[in-house]
C-alpha cells in the first residue's frame, strides 16, 4: 500500500520541480539581464549615505555590508555553483570560509591602501569566475584538458577578486577617513552576515531539489543557465567599459 503512494508523492515532487526550475533557471538570469543592473552597485540613498556620514557607525554599515552581499547576485552566483555538488558540511564550511578569506582580505587592504580597480574590469573578471565554476561543475576542465583544476585555489583567488570588486566601489564613494577601519569591518562583518544568509536559503532549496529524481537529470542544465549568466556579465560589463 505504501509503495504507490510514495511512488505517486515522488512523482508530483517531480513535477513540481519541472515547472520550477525554470523559474529558478530565470531568477538566476534575469537580473543580468536588466538595463540598469550593474554587479556591485549601491542604492543611490545609501551611496549619498556613506558619503555624508563621519565618525564611526557600526550599526549602519554591517547593514550596508549585509544588504550588499544578499542582493550582489554575482557573488551569490558563485557561491550557489560553489557548493552545488557539496554535501558535507564540512566542505561547504571550508569552501565558504576561503570565499570569505579572499574576499575580505582585498576589500579591507584594497579600501585602506587606496587599491581599485576599473569596475567593468573588476565585474567582468568575477563574471568569469562565475563561468568558471560552472564550467568545472560540467566537467568541462577534464574533458578539454585533461586535467582537474584545484578547485580550493580556485575558490581562494576568485575571492580575491571579489574582494576587489567590493573595494573599487567603497573607493569609488570617497568614505571619510574618520573611522575608516572600523566602518570597513563592521562592513565586512555584515558581508559575513548577508553571505551566511544566502547560503542558508540556497542550502535549504538545494537540500529539497537533491531529494528528487530530477536533480541529476537537471544539474547539468542548471549549470548551463550559471554559466550563461557568467557570460551575460562579462558582456555587460566590457560593453560598458568599452562606451564608458
Amino acid at each position: 500500500m505504501q509503495g504507490p503512494f510514495y511512488e505517486g508523492l515522488l512523482r508530483a515532487h517531480v513535477l513540481r520541480w519541472r515547472l520550477a526550475l525554470p523559474i529558478l533557471l530565470a531568477i538566476l538570469t534575469v537580473p543580468l539581464l536588466g538595463g540598469t543592473a550593474i554587479a556591485h552597485a549601491v542604492a543611490e540613498g545609501d551611496k549619498g549615505y556613506i558619503q555624508e556620514i563621519t565618525g564611526i557607525n557600526l550599526l549602519p554599515f554591517i547593514y550596508l555590508g549585509a544588504k550588499h552581499m544578499v542582493t550582489g547576485y554575482d557573488h551569490i552566483l558563485f557561491l550557489f555553483g560553489v557548493i552545488f555538488f557539496l554535501y558535507r558540511m564540512k566542505h561547504i564550511g571550508l569552501y565558504v570560509s576561503l570565499f570569505a578569506l579572499g574576499h575580505s582580505t582585498t576589500m579591507l587592504l584594497g579600501v585602506y591602501f587606496n587599491v581599485g580597480i576599473n569596475s567593468y574590469i573588476i565585474d567582468a573578471i568575477i563574471g568569469f569566475s562565475v563561468v568558471y565554476k560552472a564550467l568545472d561543475n560540467m566537467g568541462a576542465f577534464q574533458r578539454w584538458l585533461g586535467v582537474q583544476p584545484n578547485t580550493k585555489i580556485a575558490t581562494l583567488i576568485f575571492g580575491f577578486f571579489h574582494g576587489f570588486g567590493l573595494s573599487t566601489k567603497i573607493i569609488e564613494y570617497d568614505i571619510s577617513p574618520d573611522g575608516l577601519v572600523p566602518n570597513l569591518l563592521a562592513f565586512n562583518v555584515g558581508v559575513e552576515i548577508g553571505q551566511l544568509l544566502a547560503l542558508a536559503v540556497i542550502l535549504i532549496v538545494m537540500g529539497y531539489w537533491r531529494r528528487t529524481t530530477s536533480f541529476w537529470r537537471h544539474a547539468y542544465t542548471a549549470n548551463t543557465a550559471i554559466m550563461t549568466a557568467g557570460f551575460v556579465l562579462i558582456g555587460y560589463q566590457l560593453t560598458g567599459w568599452v562606451i564608458s
